[in-house]
């Protein structure tokens, strides 16, 4: 499951790719121009950026150039157009970008770029992983999860230990994607109880719109009416 912004000024643009991307698993932010995108890799590093290269503001491929001077540009960058040219493709790739896609997006190359583009973060991260110091008496505190670079605070591993008796309950003989609805329906219940069933304070929580809590929320069966009703 990976963290991916996807910038573009065109909203049917941006919930298109965000319920594709939703529905994989990932999660997902959104910026409809330049200075929210800014504002976004700020906050954290994203494992994949999809960029669109005409926007008001400021054109994808300045704002690619903008994150390479100032060092920003560690992630996987795609951009994304239905108007560029070879040569707009090309100085973007020679600027850092992974990848291009061209609209209109189909669902199928959508994924194959996402996941072809995540791919190119596996090797630093072995190679961090194998130069890491062994722990020995297999002392495994939590040092290596909280080291994941794009980590929400939300998921910051202090208030995951307080349900790690639910987490423990969670078989690791299941699918992975069975693992991990079970995962993420324990992890929205502890926020929806954290914050008194508040879908604002659980969507700033967590990091996600509330359109897309919402449908998280019911395609993971939790009904979130009924209990904030409840309470």
């Amino acid at each position: 499951m990976a963290r991916i912004l996807v910038v573009d000024d065109e909203i049917g643009i941006r919930e298109l790719l965000s319920e594709i991307l939703y529905d994989e698993g990932h999660t997902v932010q959104l910026a409809e121009n330049a200075a929210q995108a800014r504002e976004a890799r700020l906050r954290g590093r994203p494992d994949l950026v999809l960029l669109d290269i005409w926007m008001p503001d400021t054109d994808g491929v300045s704002l690619l150039k903008e994150w390479a001077s100032q060092g920003l540009l560690d992630m996987p960058v795609v951009m994304m157009s239905g108007h560029a040219t070879v040569d707009t493709a090309v100085e973007a790739t020679r600027i850092g970008a992974v990848d291009f896609l061209e609209k209109p997006i189909t669902m199928q190359r959508l994924l194959k770029t996402v996941a072809s583009g995540l791919e190119r973060t596996v090797a630093p991260k072995a190679l961090a992983a194998a130069a890491r110091p062994v722990v020995q008496g297999g002392d495994r505190r939590p040092e290596a999860t909280t080291m994941v670079p794009g980590m929400a605070p939300a998921m910051a591993v202090p208030e995951v230990e307080q349900d790690e008796s639910q987490l423990g309950s969670i078989s690791l003989d299941l699918p992975l994607r069975e693992a991990r609805d079970e995962f993420e329906r324990i992890y929205f219940e502890y926020h929806l109880r954290r914050e008194n069933h508040s879908m604002t304070r659980v969507s700033e929580r967590t990091g996600l719109e509330r359109t897309h809590l919402y449908r998280k929320l019911k395609q993971l069966g939790i009904d979130s009416s009924r209990k904030r009703n409840q309470s």
